[in-house]
């Protein structure tokens, strides 16, 4: 199970977190959110694939910041196209199609983003694009009908551990976690001690 923690914006923190060794660590390149960020600590542990977060920037842009900051990964939370999606991921670079989910989601619209992504993220619907610090409802997910991996997001918090360990040994291609808002002591600043626990109570 990997474990993407994303929304860090102090350098020390950063650090402290990183000792962590997540899988990913997710960097907001969004000039609205409270989590933006314009520097990366270096010599973070090349372990650790470094994660810009994008809302609705063309490819120049978010090619500018995965040259500048040696990004591993992106992931694209806006209405970023398929075609975006596969020119950032030839660029070998790991791309993340979030998705905002609710009720009436439709799983078919997703059909092609699947060549064009190594991951999709399914966060809770709401008035931001993520860290609105809310669960969607996981059982709709029995409605995603195909193969390609995702990562789990928003609201996680330690008291959903069991449900998220039942999600994996299904039949679903759960490949992850995205933490956020519930292992903040403020925005963008998070709880080490918090996430650690998590960490090893999903082991």
């Amino acid at each position: 199970m990997k474990i993407k923690i994303c929304g860090m914006r102090e350098s020390e923190n950063i650090k402290e977190v990183a000792a962590l060794s997540p899988d990913y660590m997710g960097f907001i390149f969004y000039k609205s959110s409270p989590r933006y960020i314009t520097q990366i600590p270096e010599n973070l542990s090349q372990e650790i694939k470094k994660t810009g977060v994008f809302v609705n920037e063309d490819y120049e842009h978010i090619m500018e910041k995965a040259e500048l900051f040696g990004l591993q990964a992106v992931q694209l939370h806006g209405k970023e196209t398929a075609e975006l999606c596969d020119k950032l991921k030839n660029e070998n670079l790991e791309v993340i199609k979030a998705f905002s989910v609710d009720e009436e989601f439709n799983f078919g619209t997703l059909a092609p983003y699947i060549k064009a992504t190594t991951y999709f993220l399914f966060d809770t619907k709401g008035k931001n694009y993520g860290g609105n610090g809310v669960t969607f409802n996981w059982g709709i997910l029995q409605n995603y009908t195909y193969q390609h991996p995702f990562f789990l997001s928003g609201g996680i918090a330690i008291k959903h551990i069991q449900e998220i360990k039942k999600i994996k040994q299904s039949s679903l291609p759960l490949a992850g976690v995205d933490l956020n808002s519930k292992f903040e002591i403020a925005p963008g600043f998070k709880n080490t001690d918090l996430l650690k626990q998590f960490k090893d109570l999903m082991q």
